[in-house]
């Protein structure tokens, strides 16, 4: 039996998480509210908040899992990338957890733990798999040949898919975060009221910049006509940028598929819990005869869930680490 305690505190989320044999039985989450009024994440504060919660939240994952401290087997952890700050929290309780209990410690890519993420529940993707990886930070698309064998097939060149939405929704003055306020706004709008260009980048690339500016544009274009043209028209235009934003998405997804020859297609990350994504993936599969995986929307936000996953999976490895590592602000997932 391997019981493993996972941590995350990649971000703005301090999560602590305990998997038996690859079953989850705990995943706590303590969200920081303080960004809201900054309007984004301010890494200052985030790793303060991490200090006050990685204990209790630590605490109250293995109570949920009705298990003893001394029960844990190995910690892992998201060692990057992510915002140094709020890695040093959760490395340093890690590797001092580790330590004063004298089992093994086990780093965790966290962009690899988001993918695993599908291998909490049932069904589980089968070798190999395409999984378009979508967050605040990132936008991938992976080959995923193994538990920890995957090949980057392409990515974002400036800003990431989540980036693009909350950028956006700043532009339109709604609150952070404002991606998931689009997506609640979108499923009363026309998708196809308002045009939006999509950018021509070769491979498998993405660049969402162009985009930003050409809705900054058209906002301050109408909104200058019309004082209350965002006021007016909010469902239609979040579900017009919203469309256009998925399209290029799948568009590059499709392509992935048609060049790899591979069938089974899965969604990971924060975005992947927008419901247009979901829905259109959907779609898209059911015309391509794709096996979709969509994970449940507990596990696309960040959380350590995924990171106990998969340090489950390398635990059964033997693949551990010393105490002298530090912790990765950028870390390539391939």
């Amino acid at each position: 039996m391997a019981t493993i305690l996972g941590i995350e505190s990649t971000c703005d989320e301090t999560s602590a998480s305990i998997c038996i044999d690859g079953v989850i039985h705990s995943n706590i989450i303590a969200n920081q509210t303080v960004h809201e009024k900054y309007g984004g994440v301010v890494p200052e504060l985030a790793s303060r908040a991490h200090q006050q919660n990685i204990i209790p939240t630590v605490d109250q994952s293995i109570i949920n899992a009705k298990i003893h401290k001394n029960d844990i087997d190995a910690v892992a952890f998201s060692r990057g990338p992510g915002l140094l700050g709020s890695l040093l929290v959760g490395t340093s309780f890690a590797k001092a957890f580790a330590l004063a209990k004298d089992i093994p410690l086990i780093e965790i890519n966290h962009m690899q733990a988001h993918i695993l993420a599908h291998f909490i529940e049932d069904p589980k993707p089968t070798f190999p798999f395409l999984c378009l990886t979508v967050s605040g930070g990132h936008t991938q698309i992976v080959k995923v040949n193994d538990y920890f064998s995957m090949q980057l097939l392409g990515q974002t060149l400036d800003d990431a898919a989540g980036e693009a939405f909350d950028k956006t929704a700043k532009i339109l003055d709604l609150p952070y975060p404002g991606g998931p306020l689009i997506d609640h706004y979108a499923k009363t709008g026309d998708k196809n009221k308002y045009s939006f260009p999509e950018p021509k980048i070769p491979d498998l690339d993405f660049s969402f910049s162009g985009l930003k500016t050409s809705i900054l544009y058209f906002i301050q274009r109408n909104v200058k006509d019309n004082p209350l043209f965002i006021q007016n028209n909010l469902p239609d235009i979040c579900a017009s940028i919203q469309s256009r934003i998925v399209s290029i998405l799948l568009n590059k997804l499709e392509k992935a598929a048609h060049l790899t020859g591979i069938n089974n297609i899965a969604i990971a990350g924060g975005v992947s819990a927008n419901s247009g994504l979901r829905t259109s993936l959907e779609n898209l599969g059911a015309e391509n005869a794709w096996n979709i995986f969509i994970p449940k929307f507990e596990y696309c936000t960040d959380n350590a869930a995924m990171v106990s996953i998969a340090g489950y999976y390398k635990y059964l490895d033997k693949d551990f680490i010393t105490q002298d590592i530090t912790p990765l602000t950028r870390w390539a997932l391939d």
